[in-house]
């Protein structure tokens, strides 16, 4: 397969996940071919590259990537095809996280924690759909750079998400209003951004560390301070181990809320705002039937 190059018209788009995919396809437009390398409700942060892989990024124009450890897996890929165009600082590298204002920041080198890596801040940004504002502009400047002959309709296909973007807003804002400051427990540690966003209150997590399973001791804790909190929903991933979530859920008599950590990671979800109108609805529809019951 022929390598993508600046002047080619139609560029080729490679991102490690399917947010990052979706994101870049919307500015994109018909300009860019777009996949990604880690498949639809695969946990991005337990990946191990298939052998296919290393020809995809080999022929990209352009990579995206999360970035803060995330996709700590794609180093290896560019050590081992060693263009400098693909590594950082290079004309077809981009790092997404570059320029969002950051949670959980640690101050310290990416860790992977079996096979789980919040070293420098938690990395799951584009669970705030305004940080969606930032990493399209860096997308739309990537691209531009590599195809100025098409800035125009860049610029034009990133207009026309980011209107749509502030309609959905308003209404995902809506519907989550009610809802503000409720107390929650999530399985991992994949929401702040969006609890951020819709002022929503995480107060604990089952796993006792990223990456570890609970304890006996942990869930009893975790279970006793729960009740306490008043804690409404347990959320949970779709790719984790659902079995403890179950049974905290059970034991605070709390629904467990299934909720989509990226694009295509349970159906319905096959873009960004489907990402968000399925997450938004299944939290308002959970809490709101509890609230219904509990009068």
């Amino acid at each position: 397969m022929a390598a993508a190059g600046p002047a080619a018209a139609v560029l080729r788009v490679v991102a490690t996940t399917t947010d990052m995919a979706a994101l870049a396809a919307a500015v994109g437009g018909d300009i860019a071919t777009v996949e990604s390398i880690v498949p639809a409700a695969v946990d991005p942060e337990a990946f191990e590259p298939r052998p296919g892989d290393l020809d995809k990024v080999r022929h990209a124009a352009l990579l995206v990537r999360v970035g803060l450890g995330y996709d700590y897996w794609l180093d290896t890929l560019l050590s081992r095809i060693g263009d400098r165009r693909l590594m950082r600082g290079g004309e077809g590298y981009l790092d997404a996280s570059a320029g969002i204002p950051l949670l959980e920041i640690r101050g310290q080198s990416v860790m992977n924690e079996g096979g789980h890596a919040h070293g420098v801040a938690n990395p799951h940004y584009w669970l705030d759909p305004d940080n969606a504002v930032i990493v399209t502009a860096v997308i739309a400047e990537a691209l531009v750079r590599l195809a100025p002959g098409q800035r125009e309709r860049i610029i034009a296909n990133r207009e026309r998400f980011l209107a749509e973007l502030k309609t959905r807003r308003a209404q995902w804002n809506e519907l989550l209003a009610p809802y503000a400051g409720v107390k929650l427990v999530a399985y991992h540690n994949s929401w702040p951004y969006l609890a951020r966003r819709f002022r929503l209150d995480i107060v604990d997590f089952i796993e006792p560390k990223v990456g570890v399973a609970p304890s006996p001791a942990h869930l009893a804790r975790l279970i006793s301070a729960g009740r306490k909190a008043q804690v409404r929903a347990i959320l949970h991933e779709p790719y984790e181990p659902d079995d403890t979530s179950h049974l905290v859920a059970r034991k605070l008599g709390v629904p467990l809320v299934l909720l989509a950590t990226s694009v295509d990671s349970v159906p319905g979800t096959k873009d960004y705002f489907a990402l968000f109108d399925h997450n938004v609805a299944t939290l308002a529809q959970a809490l709101g039937a509890q609230a219904r019951r509990a009068q």
